[in-house]
């Protein structure tokens, strides 16, 4: 057995539990949506599926795309992409690539990231998909397997175009993936840096995330501007284990984004904290029998930890039942997915994942069997 994600614990994994607004509406702006990223727990949201142009904040998925195909190793950082005329010239906030020159790959990626580069979305866009018409058809394909049944792309920058809309709940579930991807928070971390062109030209690189410095714990964002779409950003931050995704569309200011978000998350940390039922990579349960084998029984692990996101002062009965085959037949390897964990809180399930083995099972050789036989002779 590989070790791979249930069909189950993948489309759990878009679902929601809201536990009520830890703030009042948020009347300065258009829609907000506060979760909590390991679960999905929802804590606030406000007009959350409301279509809206999103500006910039589409580029989120532009960037999961990308690191989806660097991990499947159909990119790499170091790869040199070719600049088209259309790349080029897509105006707008961009670094000013060169047409007809090349430049690596991560130094693309890293421009979206910093400073919403227009014209390194298409570049990184025509290499993945040939054409950025192709590629947005990618997005809008991708947002569907997320469950974001609320958004429809029409380009890979935000730039104004009709039809394109998404809603705050949607990007929330966009952001919440492209989290898991290491290398992003690397990028996002970027306050100020030159980006080098091959012709000697610089370029300063001013990330748009006001947040960076001015919210403890976050460590990545997304801003995006339009006359249209007003002022956006969907960000994260971590405290301890606790990481929170904040997502608001239409402010009036450009600081307006930044304190709105900045309010929601403190008052989040400051009430909710999550609590763990199930950690990842720790013996949960029961051993496991295990047969054809001299390893007879096996310890396992959920794939990833499961937990709730409570407010603080809240008492919820949170326990987790393994759903688990009599035994095991050898060969069992670690990281095999050997059954499922479902999380319930309060007798209700909210969650669900696989549950892997934490150690290998090889099949008895020869002479193992022969001797395990004997034992059983007359």
């Amino acid at each position: 057995m590989k070790k791979t994600i249930s069909i189950a614990a993948a489309l759990l994994l878009t679902l929601f539990v809201c536990l009520g607004n830890a703030a009042s509406p948020q009347e300065d702006v258009k829609a907000a949506y506060v979760c909590e990223a390991e679960s999905g727990t929802v804590v606030t949201a406000q007009n959350e599926r409301t279509h809206l142009p999103i500006a910039s904040m589409c580029k989120v998925m532009t960037l999961l795309l990308a690191f989806e195909a660097v991990e499947a190793g159909e990119l790499t950082l170091t790869e040199e992409i070719a600049v088209s005329e259309r790349g080029a010239g897509m105006g707008g906030s961009q670094v000013f690539l060169d047409a007809g020159l090349s430049y690596p790959a991560g130094e693309l990626l890293k421009s979206i990231v910093v400073c919403s580069a227009n014209d390194s979305c298409v570049a990184v866009s025509e290499r993945l998909a040939g054409s950025e018409e192709a590629f947005v058809a990618r997005m809008n394909e991708r947002a569907r397997e997320l469950g974001a049944g609320d958004t429809l792309f029409a380009n890979c920058t935000g730039l104004p175009r009709e039809p394109q809309y998404s809603c705050a709940r949607d990007v929330a579930l966009m952001l919440r993936e492209l989290l898991k991807h290491e290398q992003f928070y690397a990028y996002a971390g970027v306050r100020l840096e030159d980006f080098h062109h091959p012709d000697g030209r610089v370029t300063t690189m001013t990330n748009t995330n006001k947040l960076l410095r001015g919210l403890d714990g976050c460590d990545g964002g997304k801003t995006g501007y339009t006359q249209e779409a007003g002022f956006c950003l969907a960000a994260t931050a971590k405290r301890g284990d606790t990481r929170l995704i904040c997502v608001v569309i239409g402010a009036k200011s450009s600081d307006g984004r930044f304190e709105t978000v900045s309010r929601l998350m403190n008052e989040t940390f400051a009430g909710y904290e999550r609590r763990v039922a199930a950690a990842a990579g720790e013996p949960f349960g029961e051993l496991v029998a295990v047969k054809g084998s001299s390893v007879k029984e096996a310890a396992v692990t959920p794939e990833r930890s499961l937990g709730v996101f409570v407010p603080k002062d809240k008492r919820a009965e949170v326990r987790c039942e393994p759903v688990l085959p009599v035994s095991l037949r050898a060969p069992v390897q670690k990281g095999d997915i050997v059954g499922e964990i479902v999380l319930m809180k309060d007798g209700v399930e909210i969650d669900r994942c696989a549950l892997l083995s934490l150690q290998d099972a090889a099949p008895f050789s020869y002479g193992e069997a022969f001797r395990e036989g004997a034992k059983y002779w007359n």
